[in-house]
């Protein structure tokens, strides 16, 4: 099983910040953050996992502002970490294919081999507002992604793995005939020169992808090496499992190098009934919030705040932003039967993902279910809030799964391709 620890401080949950055992000032708060990277470390995760963002305001989720830029964050925790794995989001609809990828390689080389990158067309219409740019629709964000990713790629693949020689002897500091420049010209992106970084000690950064939709899906199953989904019911985790290794294999790819890891929102209690008096915490926190709404509203593409919340959840336009999750939310409602108040609970906590409300081993019997039954690789872990319930689910729950033979017992490589089980990429040739 692989675990990935999903890092949005002070929690995932939008109340998480008024918990009493929640860092909830001095941000952004590099302490804090070293802190959850040597329990994950400690705890031998694969990786810590960045989300990442764009919009600020009074009605944003706690987490999304006041933080730092998360290569920069990382690079930092590459200093006072060895074997964790280091993951970002950067986007791929406000960036360009050379900056992103002359940071990832970067971050490769000063991490000893760590680095990953999640690749995200950055769903909000309103992120663009500090770009002055018009939000391309979500069809055409995938395409200018898909794009992005491969002229990443050839710029990666720039140099030779020894081009740079120093042979003071010759005289040659670059071996000659080691640089291919890529000239690649698409049609949102055109790169016509290489990149001025020796190539990385994974030879490409691991490759992550977070969309769930039907064009997330096809774009996960040409370049993702780990697939970030979100799944709340066993039968349909296994469906999308199933499904997405199939297009995996349609593409010419091993299925197991495409590793499913869905979001899990686990509040740990010493007994069921602690974990229950700790969400009840939470969530009596969250009536007054209005990031609640915001992250509701977000999360559907709609303004919620103008509908009844003791209704049911209403039938709402196909959204142009987070498709997938948006069709998730609302099969949910429509299967579990909730009000918009029961569903903006849900979101606020968990926004879609599996909610675990439970004893350590209960935790851990869920997990080991979805994961023997063919419905994941293993889970990224999303506290309700730092540092408290992730020390909680590192020093109880993994262990058990440690005791079953569910997870390692310590690192067998140094670089997050060995953790996840995936190759070294090799320099491809032209075409």
């Amino acid at each position: 099983m692989r675990l990935g620890v999903f890092v949005q401080t002070p929690g995932h949950h939008v109340a998480g910040w008024r918990h009493p055992d929640a860092t909830a000032t001095g941000w952004p708060n590099l302490p804090l953050m070293q802190h959850i990277a040597k329990t994950a470390e400690a705890a031998k995760f694969d990786m810590f996992f960045l989300g990442d963002g764009f919009a600020t305001g009074y009605g944003e989720h706690p987490s999304t502002i006041g933080k730092f830029e998360p290569l920069t964050l990382l690079s930092a925790l590459a200093m006072t970490t060895s074997k964790l794995g280091l993951a970002a989001t950067g986007s791929t609809t406000y960036a360009e294919p050379y900056h992103v990828a002359r940071s990832f390689a970067s971050l490769d080389h000063l991490s000893g081999g760590r680095a990953g990158w999640n690749v995200v067309t950055t769903a909000y219409a309103k992120s663009s507002a500090v770009f002055g740019r018009n939000h391309p629709p979500h069809a055409e964000r995938y395409a200018m992604a898909e794009e992005f990713v491969e002229a990443c790629r050839l710029l990666w693949d720039s140099w030779d793995d020894d081009a740079f020689a120093a042979d003071k002897k010759s005289g040659q500091y670059v071996r000659p005939g080691s640089l291919r420049v890529p000239h690649f010209q698409g049609k949102y992106f055109t790169v016509e020169g290489g990149l001025n970084v020796p190539r990385s000690p994974q030879g490409h950064p691991v490759l992550i992808q977070a969309g769930s939709s039907g064009p997330g899906q096809a774009l996960a199953a040409r370049i993702a090496d780990v697939v970030f989904t979100a799944q709340n019911d066993l039968l349909e985790a296994q469906t999308f499992y199933m499904g997405l290794k199939a297009q995996v294999v349609g593409f010419g790819r091993d299925p197991a190098s495409a590793l499913v890891m869905p979001g899990v929102f686990p509040v740990v209690g010493r007994t069921e009934k602690e974990a229950q008096d700790i969400f009840a915490e939470l969530n009596a926190n969250i009536d007054t919030s209005p990031q609640s709404m915001t992250v509701l509203s977000d999360r559907l593409g709609s303004d919620m705040s103008k509908f009844p919340l003791d209704q049911p959840v209403p039938e709402l336009p196909e959204t142009e932003h987070l498709k997938s999750r948006a069709a998730l939310l609302l099969q949910m409602a429509r299967r579990d039967k909730l009000t918009l108040r029961q569903l903006f609970y849900r979101v606020a906590a968990a926004r879609g993902h599996l909610l675990l409300v439970a004893s350590p081993t209960q935790i851990a019997d869920t997990l080991e279910q979805w994961f023997r039954a063919g419905a994941v690789d293993g889970f990224n872990v999303m506290p309700p809030f730092f540092p408290g319930q992730f020390d909680a689910f590192a020093r109880l729950v993994v262990p058990i799964l440690q005791e079953r033979g569910l997870f390692r017992a310590d690192y067998a490589g140094t670089t997050l391709r060995d953790h996840l089980g995936l190759k070294r990429v090799a320099r491809r040739l032209p075409g």
